[in-house]
């Protein structure tokens, strides 16, 4: 599976830039890294198999993040996902 890097919208309506991925240092599991862009532009890690997962709304299956916009410039390309 791989994310490319982007804008990408939350099934509950709001927008977020991936900015990278990273590793726990404990249990070395792969998290993405993003920032809200609303609010406080706030950043996020979240476990790559849930950011890339696929959720239940009104009975029928939809990506948690499904992208809006590609910035492949952002960071060279794709980001390797679990």
């Amino acid at each position: 599976m791989s994310l490319t890097a982007g804008i990408y919208r939350h099934y509950k309506g709001q927008r977020y830039r991936v900015l990278g991925t990273a590793r726990h240092s404990e249990t070395m599991e792969e998290v993405v890294v993003y920032q809200a862009l609303y609010g406080d532009y706030g950043l996020w890690v979240r476990p790559a198999a849930m950011f890339c997962e696929t959720v239940e709304l009104e009975g029928e299956p939809i990506s948690r993040f499904a992208l809006e916009q590609a910035e492949p410039d952002l960071l060279d390309g794709v980001i390797a996902a679990p």
